[in-house]
């Protein structure tokens, strides 16, 4: 019998829960079973930045990861509950190696993260040799995986993500000619270009110019933006975060370049940036598994719950975190025994589920979501546009 689990069935049981954030180091306490007793229980350590330049990202998956996990601790009926633990990397390799340390010390069971590709690298090797399973929200490397069969993906690659977007300027005849401006410095932003630039070469799409810059703290774009202006780019692919994003339109907006801007999942977060005139953001597209103005059951609840903890809209890495723990918690169920299990065998049971044909998820970012031995993940994107200050299906 296909053994499929719907989160939608689960959250119709979770009871209300305290919504309280257990992060920076600090343990969650122990779930307690009815009548007082300690619960058998399963240990997540979360790792990813809660400070730093690109702490947004880090704080939603694990805001969005609490939520999960305190929806399974308040079921009655649970399997098991969860202990978990999330650790600040500051979105640094060498940071992350520790708060991985940290996390072992406190005799982890599964890993969830890293957030972002770097620290993800440099944790996954290390996890593969530890033979701890590993499921990360939003490191979108295939370097993250190759090689390791212990880690896994919530979210999109980033060659795949390029390609989608071709595919979507392609079929919706936005633009024929089209500049790239990406950051050569990271491996997220390379990753897309590239799938991007070589798909729009085999699809006819003409790339006027490919722009490079070399870290998010460059903050002058004003040579990328001209070179896309006078190579005629009735669109602009930039799959970069949404700081630099936010200087990109900016400046445009000063010079009186005014194309189709198009951004990756790394864009997600640019509404809520401080001081930015989202006016500026109007039409921009964005690719995104997730889309929080969607008006379906699961995505509402969760909503609303993420709007009641933390007083803001959850963005795409906030679900991320949400689905990683219901996949994790749902894998875990098909294992017997699995409570029980040392380290290096919770692992590979858990790579036989995660990689066999009866076992899906539906999520807030995608159903029926698969994996395949790589660790890639299989589930359908969105594209979205900033409309009026949100964000609105395309």
């Amino acid at each position: 019998m296909k053994l499929k689990k719907i989160l939608a069935l689960t959250l119709a049981l979770a009871m209300s829960a305290s919504l309280c954030a257990c992060g920076g180091g600090e343990e969650a306490p122990a779930p307690e079973a009815e009548g007082g007793d300690a619960a058998a229980t399963l240990k997540i350590g979360g790792i990813g930045p809660l400070t730093g330049a690109v702490a947004t990202y880090g704080v939603a998956t694990q805001r969005g990861a609490q939520i999960a996990v305190d929806e399974i601790n308040a079921m009655e009926d649970k399997a098991f509950a969860i202990e978990y633990d999330f650790q600040d990397d500051t979105g640094v390799a060498e940071t992350a190696v520790s708060a991985y340390n940290t996390l072992k010390d406190w005799g982890v069971d599964v890993i969830y993260g890293t957030t972002t590709t770097g620290p993800c690298i440099t944790i996954a090797s290390e996890t593969n040799a530890d033979r701890i399973f590993q499921l990360t929200p939003s490191a979108s490397s295939p370097d993250v995986t190759a090689g390791k069969d212990n880690v896994f993906q919530m979210c999109f690659t980033d060659p795949n993500q390029g390609v989608t977007a071709a595919n979507y300027v392609k079929d919706t005849g936005l633009a024929t000619k089209v500049g790239v401006i990406y950051n050569n410095g990271d491996a997220y932003s390379t990753g897309i270009a590239q799938g991007f630039i070589a798909q729009c070469a085999s699809l006819g799409i003409e790339v006027v110019t490919e722009q490079t810059f070399p870290a998010d703290t460059n903050t002058d774009f004003n040579v990328q933006l001209t070179a896309c202006k006078d190579g005629g780019a009735e669109l602009v692919f930039m799959p970069i975060y949404y700081t630099p994003a936010s200087l990109v339109l900016t400046q445009a907006d000063a010079m009186g370049y005014d194309p189709i801007f198009f951004g990756g999942d790394g864009m997600d977060g640019i509404l809520n940036i401080e001081g930015f005139d989202t006016a500026l953001a109007e039409g921009l597209l964005l690719l995104t598994p997730f889309n929080a103005t969607s008006e379906d059951e699961m995505t509402a609840n969760f909503v609303a719950k993420y709007q009641e903890a933390y007083g803001e809209v959850p963005n795409q890495f906030a679900a991320d975190g949400y689905d990683c723990i219901y996949a994790i918690y749902n894998a875990v169920q098909q294992i017997d025994g699995a409570l029980e299990m040392d380290q290096a065998a919770l692992c590979d049971a858990l790579i036989a589920v995660f990689t066999s044909a009866d076992f899906s998820v539906d999520g807030l970012t995608g159903a029926g979501m698969t994996w395949q031995a790589n660790g890639e993940v299989a589930k359908e994107a969105l594209v979205v546009a900033v409309k009026d200050g949100a964000y609105a299906a395309q």
